[in-house]
């Protein structure tokens, strides 16, 4: 039975309009060769250039427009000389993160194969980062008070129970189907009321999965630990900040930015789950043609794992392996190629499988 999706295609700011249509020739091509499934992309304008011509980063319907579709494929959002960053990614990321009740957001980061990574032993390092995505340090809790030399600012973490379980839940759940090890980033230590409470709810949850093997780790060590040996963890859940850091250390050392992928989860089903590559909008090579679609078209692969397409997933991921490791190459990670040839070859190799 054919299985159709249709998709918002969100390309945004910058290199996403780049990498985005790459992406959705790969995975129409995906499609086609291995049978049993189709994509309709419809394009959405929103971005920084939209806000310059109408005020605001979407229309004031913009969300039920996008809410009927299967998923949101976003490509970037930002450019800090056309519009302030708290502007545009509140007005469009964070919001539909948020109304959208995207409450889990995924990483992964892997050595892949081809691309030089700054470390010295990566050791075939896979892990996969659980970041809770609706509350903890990013809750907008808080304010400023006074003014001059008495001025204060406050923000407020919220931790809840229902969101801190469900994040280390899915990590669970993930864990099972890897290497069965999850590691809580927490930091009990220096935090004294909302991280003894995460560990605490990690304890409880972690009882409930004792074919898991399971550890807590404060955050300055695993940040660490993530650039010493990262080859020994498997699944990592934390908060909203210490995921979002975590991931960037990822990405760094698998080499680039460029290459690295997220997926924003609805866990309801009240609404599309987006999927979107973390490298932003790269205003200094737009136009170049130079963009990797590598983090792009690995952000396709999770978007495939979430409709069920795992095998699909795989083949995608492990012909973007090949290529890498033939040399196919965009410049910001040693290579000469555009992001064209990139797509091209992948395209090529794709076809040649079936």
């Amino acid at each position: 039975m054919m299985k159709h999706l249709n998709i918002a295609s969100i390309p945004g700011d910058g290199v996403g309009k780049e990498v985005v249509p790459e992406a959705e020739r790969v995975l129409k091509t995906i499609a086609k060769i291995h049978g049993g499934l189709s994509f309709t992309f419809t394009h959405f304008p929103y971005s920084c250039e939209y806000y310059l011509e109408h005020g605001e980063m979407m229309p004031e319907n913009g969300l039920d427009q996008l809410k009927p579709f299967d998923a949101l494929f976003l490509g970037a959002v930002g450019n800090q000389e056309l519009v302030p960053d708290h502007i545009s990614l509140w007005g469009l990321l964070i919001k539909i993160r948020r109304e959208f009740e995207q409450v889990i957001n995924i990483r992964p980061a892997k050595q892949i194969k081809g691309v030089e990574s700054p470390l010295a032993n990566p050791n075939e390092f896979d892990l996969l980062v659980v970041r809770e995505n609706s509350e903890g340090e990013y809750s907008s809790v808080g304010g400023t008070l006074y003014k001059g030399e008495d001025e204060i600012a406050i923000q407020n973490g919220v931790f809840s129970r229902k969101a801190s379980e469900r994040a280390m839940r899915y990590a669970f759940d993930l864990a099972r189907k890897r290497n069965k090890h999850v590691t809580s980033a927490t930091k009990s230590n220096g935090i004294v009321y909302s991280m003894p409470f995460w560990d605490k709810v990690f304890q409880e949850v972690a009882s409930e999965h004792p074919d898991i093997d399971t550890e807590s780790q404060h955050i300055d060590a695993l940040a660490a630990f993530f650039v010493t040996a990262p080859e020994k963890f498997d699944v990592i859940v934390g908060s909203n900040l210490f995921g979002d850091i975590l991931t960037d250390i990822g990405a760094g050392i698998m080499g680039s930015i460029g290459i690295a992928p997220a997926a924003n989860i609805n866990v309801n089903g009240k609404y599309p789950s987006m999927f979107e590559p973390v490298h932003g909008s790269a205003p200094d090579i737009v136009g170049k043609r130079v963009a990797n679609p590598i983090g792009q078209l690995w952000t396709a692969k999770m978007m495939l794992d979430h409709f069920g397409e795992e095998e699909l997933g795989k083949v995608l991921l492990d012909t973007i392996e090949n290529i890498t490791s033939d040399g196919f190459l965009t410049p910001d990670i040693g290579g000469k190629h555009s992001t064209k040839q990139v797509t091209d070859e992948l395209i090529k190799r794709l076809k040649a499988q079936s």
